[in-house]
């Protein structure tokens, strides 16, 4: 990691203008499903027959709920891989971003710092005693 602030500065809008040029993007999994349907006759519930599936889906959290939404055909497969790896990448900027500050902050001289007339007031205590009863 360079050790000059400019190269960092540098270096950490570098990352950021790579965030910016991200596409669309959404957290998740896919994975696939395979299951019995409902329906007594059909060939899954034979014995030895194979169960129908997979059944690909893409997984995610909400609030800490799990969703889970079918994709249905390929190309809606292709889209959802797209926006998982652009999710990915954004957690690996992200953390490479939080990385490169965290080193800039260290690399940053500490300064005294007058305090402002808020803090000043905030600083006081209060002249009144309290009356215990």
């Amino acid at each position: 990691m360079p050790d000059s602030v400019t190269e960092m500065e540098h270096q950490r809008a570098a990352i950021a203008q790579q965030i910016a040029q991200l596409g669309d993007l959404r957290p998740g999994s896919i994975t696939g499903t395979s299951g019995r349907c409902g329906k007594a006759s059909c060939r899954c519930h034979q014995p030895g027959q194979p169960a129908h599936g997979p059944n690909l889906r893409l997984t995610y959290k909400v609030d800490g709920k799990t969703i889970s939404e079918a994709l249905p055909h390929p190309a809606a497969v292709r889209k959802a891989e797209r926006e998982v790896a652009e999710f990915r990448e954004f957690q690996r900027l992200s953390h490479e971003f939080v990385e490169v500050s965290a080193h800039l902050c260290g690399l940053r001289p500490v300064q005294e710092e007058s305090a402002s007339d808020q803090e000043k007031k905030r600083r006081k205590r209060s002249a009144k005693k309290s009356r215990a009863k």
